[in-house]
């Protein structure tokens, strides 16, 4: 009996402490290095003599056809004697970094710490013969900062996992996810407290994701998982490499960052230039990750001797004297609270202050801050602690920057306030409708494996003038949310809500206001996630170079299939002309994962993990008096054929579910109640609410 309470005890503890994640610490760090060292730093992006240009440098293997045993006999000559781990500590620390992820493997397998599950590892293979990633791991201790692992998911050496591909998004193989699940544990078990572990590549079964995930938490319960393990099995959400979301995220969240965009292994034939300008670059990339939210990870690649490249390591000193002088701003931020970046720049906040990055300064030398209620105590230049001439009327911030600050590189200014502030949301709703359109639309980063990811809609935010007295909010909806359980959260009151498709009214289209014009497609570009013309109300579809296509014949309704590769999508545009703002409905169908904007804003998106081969939806479309354009990104994941429809309709059905008699005096919210996922898309965006 003692035993079973004993181990009840334990599981309690490790399910207590996974539910703390992600921890303040890992939220506030905001600024690390990430070191990819390895077997492939040896060559350079060189192989026979000749610069691979193709690909990235830690991918030689791939890009440079180099033949297995060719490459692994390069483990003899890999011999780091320039590496000191204290000095990569000392320069981490330097920048401003709090903590280091290294490749403990990348995708050629070799494993840069001492697995007992290969020998193919800098232990056993080289004549280094020392666990350089333990050592890694004891200087970051010592260094006070924390420490994280890269894994790579699919391994070019393993004998039972797939070959070598162009893609790197392979499955595995049963006996490879065994194998991977051992070097997890032994990753876990013998390298100390780690902060984060960054998994990469390949397309695991849910199953597969879930296995990984559960066995880290097992292990190490503080341990933040990244989104790039598959199947929104996620801690923290891994944007594309290098890029910079214009859009803040309600989960914890990181970018990653190359020094250049072209490598993130050790380059010898690399165009460097001059130090400056990449400095600048690098700090302007910082703001717009922590301005957001998300924590910025920089790369260094070192040579195959183990020492750091002078230009990485000036560009990461240089950062980091504009990050030691603007550090109040950075550290243990919050994202900015205002709805969108101002013309001068973007806000962090942090208790009563809200810091300034003045990234383009006017020549008046003067920034203005709107919707902005509390008393200004003091606003004070970082760099210099000098004050700053300021004046506050009606909500209305505007502040006077010294005449050198124009010398500094994105100065920071803090507004302090004496008893905290408030901003007042750009979009406030005033009428009865509480529609996708007037809302703040909050999203995630769902990935079901690296080009499968892409920013997922998981909840809607309304802010909302007072009601008078009490009202009964109703709840309307489509066959597209019949069956589907909500949280509502009216003024902090919540409520469980499950629409289960009563009182159905049947609306009609009138036909003569609506005339469905040319259909266009094109083939899709890069990850799922991303569609060029996201962002503009009007495409020039006749532009030289836009690759829009015209589309004969095509039958409203009918399913099409077309054999297409995986990871490959076609983007079609229907030009719809309106007499008046109205809202009609279209029946979509789609494979495996489905993209729609509308006058190029988000309407929609996901990727279906239960690999659903077709399936159909409602879209109420709100449109614009005159012409309006529909894009929609078709997108094959899985399948030998893709299937899609598109239907517009002369009818369709709206359920009603009256909410109980309340008061509405601020905000109003919807999530999923039945999410999969933190990260899963909310697919509601039929749903409205009267008030």
């Amino acid at each position: 009996m003692k035993q079973k309470f004993t181990l009840f005890l334990l599981f309690a503890t490790i399910l207590a402490n996974a539910q703390q994640k992600p921890s303040q610490q890992w939220l506030d760090q905001k600024y690390s290095m990430f070191i990819h060292f390895g077997l492939y730093s040896v060559y350079g992006g060189v192989y026979n003599g000749q610069p691979v240009r193709r690909g990235y440098s830690e991918q030689i293997q791939s890009h440079g056809g180099i033949f297995s045993d060719w490459y692994a006999n390069t483990a003899r000559e890999f011999n780091p004697v320039e590496w000191n781990p204290d000095e990569i500590v000392k320069l981490a620390k330097d920048a401003g970094m709090r903590s280091i992820v290294f490749t403990s493997k990348h995708h050629d397998g070799f494993c840069m710490y001492h697995s007992r599950y290969t020998r193919y590892n800098i232990v056993d293979a080289t004549p280094y013969k020392r666990d350089l990633m333990k050592e890694l791991a004891d200087a970051c201790r010592r260094g006070g900062i924390e420490f994280s692992v890269y894994y790579s998911l699919i391994d070019w050496n393993f004998p039972h996992a797939y070959p070598i591909s162009s893609h790197n998004a392979d499955p595995l193989t049963e006996e490879h996810y065994r194998f991977n699940l051992k070097q997890v544990e032994e990753i876990m078990t013998n390298y100390g407290d780690i902060s984060e572990i960054w998994f990469d590549m390949g397309s695991l079964t849910p199953e597969q994701s879930r296995g990984l995930y559960e066995l880290v938490n097992r292990l190490q319960p503080q341990c933040m998982i990244s989104g790039r393990l598959g199947n929104d099995y996620v801690d923290f959400a891994v944007m594309a490499d290098n890029e910079y979301p214009d859009y803040k995220l309600e989960v914890p969240w990181q970018t990653a960052a190359s020094i250049f965009h072209e490598t993130w292994g050790y380059r010898s034939w690399q165009k460097r230039g001059e130090v400056k300008p990449k400095v600048e670059e690098k700090i302007s990339s910082l703001v717009k990750v922590i301005c957001r939210g998300g924590n910025y990870l920089l790369n260094i690649g070192p040579r195959g001797d183990g020492s750091v490249v002078k230009f990485e390591r000036d560009v990461l000193q240089g950062v980091g004297k504009w990050v030691k002088q603007n550090a109040e701003a950075i550290y243990g931020t919050k994202a900015t609270p205002f709805d969108k970046p101002f013309a001068w720049g973007n806000v962090t906040m942090k208790g009563n202050d809200l810091f300034a990055f003045v990234e383009d300064l006017p020549a008046s030398q003067q920034i203005e801050l709107q919707r902005v209620t509390g008393k200004v105590s003091e606003v004070r230049l970082l760099a210099s602690g000098e004050l700053c001439n300021f004046s506050q009327k009606g909500g209305v911030i505007k502040v006077e920057l010294p005449k050198k600050s124009s010398e500094e590189f994105i100065p920071v200014i803090r507004i302090r306030f004496e008893n905290g502030f408030t901003v007042t949301p750009s979009i406030i709703v005033t009428g009865n409708r509480l529609s996708p359109q007037n809302a703040v639309p909050l999203f995630g980063h769902s990935s079901l494996n690296y080009y499968g990811g892409y920013k997922s809609l998981i909840g809607y935010d309304w802010k909302v003038s007072r009601s008078k007295g009490k009202v009964f909010p109703k709840l309307l909806y489509t066959d597209s949310e019949r069956g589907r359980s909500i949280d509502i959260e009216i003024d902090g009151r919540r409520q469980h809500i499950v629409l289960d498709g009563s009182n159905p009214t049947t609306v009609k289209l009138e036909k003569s206001r609506v005339k469905w014009g040319n259909l266009y497609r094109k083939p899709g570009k890069g990850v799922f996630g991303y569609v060029e013309e996201e962002g503009l109300p009007l495409v020039n579809v006749g532009a030289a170079g836009s690759g829009w296509k015209p589309v004969i014949g095509f039958r409203y309704g009918e399913i099409y299939t077309e054999a297409i590769q995986l990871r490959e999508s076609i983007l079609f545009l229907q030009e719809i002309e309106s007499e008046k703002e109205q809202t009609i409905a279209v029946e979509l169908g789609s494979g495996n994962g489905v993209y729609v904007l509308l006058n190029g804003a988000y309407i929609t998106a996901h990727l279906s993990p239960q690999k659903v081969k077709y399936g159909k939806e409602v879209l109420l479309l709100p449109l614009r008096k005159g012409l309006n354009q529909l894009i929609i990104k078709q997108y094959n994941g899985y399948e030998e054929e893709l299937a899609y429809s598109l239907q517009p309709l002369d009818e369709w059905t709206i359920y009603s579910l009256q909410l109980p008699e309340t008061r509405i005096t601020q905000s109003v919210s919807v999530r999923a109640a039945d999410a999969e996922s933190k990260v899963a898309p909310l697919r509601m965006n039929n749903l409205m609410i009267i008030r």
